[in-house]
């Protein structure tokens, strides 16, 4: 069986253009999964040179991880900063958050999740925007 490279190619650049891990397509009897290698150091993942620019925004907070309380998304999906666009966000800089308040909803699989604090603090910096894809373990909000 001949595979087509430019198929993998294309599947590939789409890796790096939706900021995806894996993609997959299957026509009649043939399946193609494309992947990014991912490299654990010290139980902390890793991504790839091809998404080095998420990497290094997450950098640039990283000081502000250490002087705060992070709060990482439970599951991989879209993160909504409120409950219907328009609405009050569940919370914003500066915002008083108790353990348990929701803090942002992580939509997987067409199932709305709302995320709670994991402590009582003051949003010091949210880090994803909101529409945008979060994976799971990556932080969110940073509460003092």
């Amino acid at each position: 069986m001949k595979i087509d490279k430019n198929i993998i190619k294309e599947l590939s650049n789409y890796l790096d253009e939706f900021n995806l891990t894996e993609i997959e397509i299957t026509e009649k009897d043939t399946k193609i999964k494309v992947s990014k290698n991912n490299v654990s150091v010290n139980n902390q993942p890793v991504t790839t040179p091809s998404s080095i620019n998420v990497k290094n925004e997450n950098v640039s907070s990283a000081a502000n991880i250490k002087s705060g309380i992070e709060i990482t998304s439970p599951i991989i999906g879209t993160a909504y900063h409120s409950p219907e666009p328009g609405a009050k966000k569940f919370a914003e800089v500066g915002k008083k958050i108790k353990k348990g308040d929701t803090i942002m909803i992580v939509e997987a699989m067409k199932t709305m999740n709302h995320v709670p604090s994991t402590a009582d603090g003051v949003v010091k910096e949210i880090c994803v925007e909101d529409g945008h894809p979060v994976e799971f373990g990556q932080t969110i909000i940073i509460l003092e």
